[in-house]
């Protein structure tokens, strides 16, 4: 056993030579299988000059098609979170209560609505938008795709809150409760701030499958997004590859800059969060409850140590 880790061996002269002739062999039929396809699309002129060219001579596919589909999956994913995200909190913290006349309806709507399929929301919310509502035959496909994301994303961000809270170690809320705290006090000030941090990565995730499942109201219900029109281009201009190439493309650049911008908040959060551990002396009359700044700086000294 090394000294590296107690649960991991370094790999012997014997491991290291089978690692790396696996790693070749892995590569090489990476590239057997790229060179294959590549050459599938070249048989069948999907590689040629003229297919690709109308994303760089013709302004039309971006003003007309792309650019407009790319607003409008930003703007579906954006109202989508910005309504799951608050809600999925409210039905979290709803499920850790010790009342039962508010957990168990968190849990109900919880359970129910992350066991139905994300189209499935959409479709029943469409027809409901279409019976029930003065919505217009316009603007119904994103009232539905918007109501179908947030139905189903709020559900599983109450899961994500709830294990961001169970996850923190129950001194937390043993001090905070030991220096008078109310309930609400405790989930607000001391354990929802440091929570936050490890539900980060969490949440980015479930940020770019919104953005991701914006393609199904295109697909089902006419949503003019990204990949329905990425696929008016390829009926107009006959670049079916070439087109949903772009789609791919644009999708990755927009997922990568999501996470990218998660990964330096989550760094950032780390970083505001470091604490010298000293503690704080309380006054002669004891500690003020309704200070908050005191109370977090009495919780976050006694965790560092």
């Amino acid at each position: 056993m090394t000294n590296l880790s107690v649960l991991y061996d370094a790999p012997g002269p014997r491991a290291k030579r089978r690692n790396a002739a696996l790693a070749v062999l892995f590569i090489a039929v990476l590239l057997l299988a790229l060179w294959v396809v590549v050459n599938a699309l070249n048989d069948k002129n999907q590689l040629d000059g003229a297919k690709w060219d109308p994303f760089v001579t013709d302004s039309r596919v971006w003003e007309t098609y792309l650019w407009p589909g790319l607003q409008e999956t930003l703007k579906a994913a954006f109202l989508s979170l910005v309504i799951a995200l608050p809600l999925g909190a409210i039905l979290g913290i709803g499920r850790l209560s010790d009342h039962w006349w508010i957990r168990r309806p968190c849990d109900v709507v919880v359970e129910f609505f992350r066991a139905i399929p994300v189209l499935l929301l959409m479709l029943f919310a469409n027809e409901a938008y279409f019976q029930w509502s003065d919505v217009s035959r316009e603007d119904r496909p994103m009232y539905a795709v918007v109501t179908g994301l947030v139905l189903y994303n709020a559900s599983v961000l109450a899961e994500i809150v709830r294990a961001g809270v169970k996850t923190l170690p129950t001194g937390q809320h043993d001090a905070a409760r030991a220096i008078g705290m109310r309930k609400g006090q405790t989930m607000t000030i001391v354990l929802l701030p440091q929570a936050v941090t490890a539900m980060l990565p969490a949440i980015v995730s479930q940020l770019v499958v919104i953005v991701k499942d914006t393609t199904l109201g295109g697909v089902m219900l006419g949503y003019s997004e990204l990949l329905s029109n990425s696929r008016l281009v390829a009926t107009n201009y006959s670049n079916t590859i070439a087109a949903y190439v772009v789609a791919a493309v644009l999708f990755i650049a927009l997922n990568f800059l999501l996470t990218s911008f998660a990964s330096w908040l989550e760094k950032k959060a780390r970083r505001g969060k470091r604490t010298t551990g000293a503690a704080v002396t309380a006054a002669p009359g004891g500690l003020d409850p309704s200070a908050p700044s005191q109370l977090t700086a009495t919780v976050a000294g006694g965790s560092a140590q």
